[in-house]
């Protein structure tokens, strides 16, 4: 697999768009990842944005999500391919029905619920109004990251922080969504007509069409381990 290499956040997104999935960091397939493919002049650079930076327009520009995907690894998944992915992950339940056959923990729930009815939230306010923290639930990590790999939250941007000087500084802030807010539900549920193991067999041909990679690899990659 042959990734060009990455100079900007748009190189991410043609790419995301050309293969359907692409993981943040080395994912065990050779040359397959921004990682990988992005020179390391540009990781923490204190001139230049870099692949740090340029997760949140990637993520904001409506062609991907990104989220802790593969294997509680980050990475993105492509707009096309995103129906298939929810209802594969998902095994074919909206999260209602999961709740509803006490398949969903209490504290995804909780989560779940709040980032819905926020509609895009940032992680520090999220646990805030769910009670993560001092003298409240503990775990809101695992709970955040079993979400994403069941597609039901992704990551819709990150925001930084401002000085006085309205200079952005720091790490970004995660904000969270639902698939359903960023692209609507008739879409993201357009997959449901298949069998989950329809959508993941649909997915790993599809991504083994566009980047030659082995089938293998590719199941590899998108299993679901949680």
């Amino acid at each position: 697999m042959y990734l060009k290499e990455l100079r900007c956040w748009q190189d991410i997104a043609e790419i995301v768009t050309r293969t359907g999935v692409l993981p943040f960091f080395r994912c065990g397939i050779d040359g397959f990842s921004v990682e990988d493919a992005c020179p390391p002049e540009l990781w923490f650079a204190d001139d230049r944005d870099g692949p740090w930076e340029w997760k949140g327009p990637v993520a904001s520009s409506g062609v991907c999500v990104y989220g802790k995907f593969f294997n509680g690894k980050a990475g993105f998944i492509s707009r096309e391919l995103l129906p298939d992915f929810a209802n594969y992950r998902r095994d074919g339940y909206d999260f209602d029905a999961r709740c509803d056959d006490g398949l969903a923990p209490y504290k995804d729930k909780i989560i779940y619920e709040a980032a819905a009815k926020e509609k895009r939230v940032l992680s520090k306010k999220l646990k805030y109004i769910c009670n993560f923290g001092k003298g409240g639930y503990t775990g809101f990590d695992a709970s955040v990251a079993r979400l994403q790999a069941q597609l039901y939250l992704v990551i819709s941007d990150f925001v930084y922080e401002t000085d006085r000087h309205g200079k952005p500084y720091g790490w970004g802030i995660a904000e969270y969504s639902t698939p359903e807010e960023l692209f609507g539900y008739e879409y993201v549920s357009s997959a449901y007509k298949r069998s989950p193991e329809s959508s993941r067999i649909e997915i790993i041909a599809r991504v083994s069409e566009k980047t030659g990679l082995d089938e293998k690899l590719i199941a590899e990659l998108i299993s679901y381990k949680m």
